[in-house]
């Protein structure tokens, strides 16, 4: 799919196609990550700090996630009154008001580590675009629920879920195996905006066979295993609930909020759309609980479909696995568990020793040329270079990046079942290579 297709139409806040105001918001956003990585607070125009607090008055209808926003953060008590006082005493002007990590938990020597770490081998603008699209263009908004998720990236120690072995993961939640093993969620091919699907078959899930924190860390191993099948221009990924042979015994109402508040707070903008499939009447009553903790953006991704012909409205027939009635692949889900020496690399210290370097210096430039991009046409700026000029020097050097996280990966990041494939569905370099048996 070429860059300007169904996805991501000109001018509508994705990576090259971002409107001159766009452009403008996302350099405000790298330009207080900056001031916050550098010293752990920024300034900004109070109004900035005043817009949630205007917007909480103004709606009588929040979705709970703006509602929690407008509570927390920089945004409670009296907090804009106070960080206004805070600038004036260290000497800015009325109508600044000071914003500090602290008020989040964070701290300086957490943030670019956990920024880094978040962006993998997406292009950085993706993932700050993500948080700004999803709070709608409004920096202070999106900054808030950056850093909030962030906050919870390191409270729940994500990276070690993402870079460890399926055994230490096993080890550590009980029956781990036996989730990847059941064919309760798995991710096969694309639909037909390219994005990849995930299948969830509900009828294969009962609430108390397994604990509730296993279920979580499945979800975020799934996620981030997931994310790097998630192939540029295509942002997003297409869930499919099966709901073929549900009863009341199947639903777990806290695992639906947890996966609403993952999907919402924690990875915005992920989801592109959502089939609910072959619902029997019994689950319209589940429905009326669960819709009203959908935000209304994510509501409206929501489709249904009744027979298994109707999936082939959104997943090609030569995509779908051919036990739903007009599919034509012959896929059948097997987790294949790791081979030995799967993960020797990451005990080559060395190499990776060098490759992190490699990658963190490639990240280094990246901030030194956002840095020189934002300051163009204003008294800050040193470089004699044009807007353009840096642009294109910034770009290729998003792409080093990319380039530069696959080779470090299999030393830091243990391989999963996508990794284990024959052929293999992630490719070392970050292609994805999906296989249709038709």
């Amino acid at each position: 799919m070429a860059k300007g297709d169904i996805l991501t139409p000109p001018g509508t806040g994705y990576i090259d196609c971002l409107t001159p105001d766009q452009k403008k918001s996302l350099k405000e956003v790298w330009s207080i990550v900056f001031s916050i990585a550098d010293s752990g607070e920024a300034v900004v125009p109070k109004d900035m700090m005043l817009e949630v607090e205007k917007e909480a008055k103004s709606s009588g209808a929040q979705s709970a996630t703006v509602a929690a926003a407008a509570k927390a953060g920089w945004f409670s008590g009296n907090k804009s009154a106070k960080a206004e006082e805070e600038a004036k005493a260290a000497g800015y002007g009325a109508g600044m008001a000071k914003i500090s990590l602290a008020d989040l938990g964070l701290s300086v020597e957490k943030l670019r580590p956990i920024l880094w770490d978040n962006a993998m081998g997406d292009h950085p603008d993706s993932l700050l675009l993500r948080f700004i699209r999803a709070r709608k263009w409004n920096t202070i908004n999106a900054l808030n629920m950056m850093f909030k998720a962030f906050k919870w990236r390191l409270d729940e120690d994500i990276p070690a879920v993402k870079y460890s072995t399926d055994e230490e993961l096993n080890a550590l939640y009980p029956k781990f195996y036996e989730q990847l093993e059941s064919g309760k969620f798995f991710i096969h091919g694309t639909d037909k905006e390219g994005r990849i699907v995930a299948y969830l078959n509900v009828r294969l899930h009962y609430p108390n066979d397994q604990p509730a924190k296993t279920l979580e860390k499945l979800t975020v191993y799934v996620m981030e295993a997931g994310r790097v099948l998630v192939q540029y221009p295509v942002e997003t990924v297409c869930l499919v609930f099966d709901l073929t042979g549900f009863s009341l015994s199947n639903m777990d109402f806290a695992m639906v909020k947890y996966l609403v508040t993952v999907f919402e707070a924690y990875y915005p903008e992920s989801l592109g759309r959502i089939i609910i499939h072959g619902a029997p009447f019994v689950f319209w009553g589940v429905w009326k609980v669960i819709q009203p903790w959908l935000d209304p953006v994510v509501a409206a991704k929501v489709v249904f479909t009744r027979k298994d012909e109707d999936l082939i409205q959104y997943i090609p027939a030569t995509h779908l696995p051919d036990h739903y009635k007009g599919g034509l692949d012959k896929y059948k889900y097997k987790y294949i568990r790791s081979k030995p020496d799967e993960n020797k690399c990451m005990d080559d210290v060395e190499t990776k020793d060098r490759l992190v370097a490699e990658w963190k210096a490639t990240f280094w430039k990246f901030e030194a040329l956002t840095r020189e991009w934002i300051a163009v046409g204003t008294p800050e700026a040193t470089s004699t270079r044009t807007e353009v000029e840096i642009e294109v020097e910034r770009e290729q050097c998003a792409k080093d990046l990319r380039v530069a996280f696959f080779k470090m990966d299999p030393y830091i990041r243990a391989r999963n079942m996508f990794h284990r494939s024959s052929p293999p569905v992630a490719e070392a370099d970050g292609s994805v290579n999906w296989v249709y048996n038709n």
